[in-house]
Parts: structure tokens; sequence; C-alpha cells
């Protein structure tokens, strides 16, 4: 899922949405660590030669989390892959920065699903021409033993997140994944619980960024 700068907000502060990145890697991490009494996450920051860095963080061995990772990333460079300029060849020959947080979870517990999710920002300058922006992100769970009552509520949950900003959201993404999750020489849907859809964060990093 994405939400590009051809939505109305045109103005785009990149070091408000690396704040608030930051902040949100922070605030999952404690969360976490407040459900394990003793681990507690190992941090690796990093920097990219041709430009940017990040910060890895790791928690392992836990009494609710086998292990996990919640990793930002923030990084620049001067051309863009021919691969990401199929769709957009005007964008061809352009300097780029990207942005973003990750987590992938597996716990301990083989009836508690495994987590992932991302958001992330993608920037393309070029001199003649204004920069385009996007904002892009999703999460799915990976269940091992398949509950209806995990189902409902998980779909509940994700379409009470996205319910405010209008109606039809929830029913868009949910088509987006099952068709990206598609198996087609099995006839079925990879992962039973998938939503992508973070549009609420994805309108909290748009006031951000305009703000």
């Amino acid at each position: 899922m994405s939400v590009s700068s051809s939505a109305t907000v045109t103005r785009l502060d990149v070091q408000a949405v690396k704040d608030y990145l930051l902040s949100l890697q922070d605030h999952i991490c404690s969360a976490l660590e407040s459900v394990e009494p003793t681990v507690r996450f190992k941090e690796d920051a990093w920097d990219r030669p041709n430009g940017g860095g990040g910060r890895t963080r790791v928690i392992a061995g836990g009494e609710v989390i086998e292990k996990g990772g919640v990793n930002f990333s923030h990084v620049m460079g001067d051309n863009l892959p021919p691969s990401a300029t199929v769709d957009r060849p005007e964008l061809a020959g352009g300097r780029f920065e990207a942005m973003g947080v990750s987590l992938v979870i597996h716990p301990n517990n083989p009836f508690a699903p495994t987590s992932h999710a991302n958001v992330r920002l993608f920037v393309v300058y070029k001199d003649d021409m204004a920069p385009v922006w996007w904002f892009g992100g999703g999460f799915d769970l990976t269940p091992y033993y398949g509950f209806d009552q995990d189902c409902i509520h998980w779909h509940q949950t994700a379409y009470d997140a996205v319910e405010p900003f209008g109606e039809g959201y929830y029913t868009r993404f949910k088509k987006w994944c099952d068709e990206y999750f598609y198996l087609k020489h099995r006839g079925e849907v990879l992962v039973a619980l998938v939503v992508c859809s973070l549009m609420t964060l994805m309108k909290v990093l748009l006031s951000i960024a305009s703000a």
C-alpha cells in the first residue's frame, strides 16, 4: 500500500518523518520489552558507505518472544536503479533517499502467530522537477494454528484502524493482500490472517511531513 505526493499534501519535511520513525522504533521496542521480564533489545547502529545508516535491534531468548527484530534504516543514492523506474521512466537518473521501520516478531508459543510490519518513505529528486515522494507499508500475521476467533479479531482491528479515514479502505486493501498472497498452483491465499493497511500510520506521517 502507498500514499503518494499526488495527494493534497505537497510539502514534505523529511527530517520530521525521520524523527517520527525513530520514535516509532523506540515505542515498539519499549512495548515489546514490557512483556519480557529480563531480556532486552540489543542495538547495532550502522552507517552506509554510499550515504545513510540505521539502527538494527534484535531481541532473543525471552519468555514470550523467541526472536524478533525492529529495524530503522535511512539510505540515499545518486542514481535510481533501472528496476525502480520501469513504471516511472521520467524519474530515471534521479537521486533518491528512502527510510522506514520494519519488524518481524517470532513468539515462543506456537499458538501465537509470527507478526510482520513495515512503513517507509521514498523520495526522488531531479533538477527539472519537484521532489516525487510516497509512503508505503503493510502488516500481516503468519499463524501456525488457525483459530476463527483470532481471525475475526485481527480483521476487526484492521477494519477499525482504517474506517475513520473513509469507507472502503479495508475492503480495498484486503483485496490487494488476497491477490498478493494468492498461490495459483494451490488455489488458496498463502496467509489467512492478512490485511495490508497502515492507513492510520500513513495519515499520521502525512500530517507530520506537511507540518
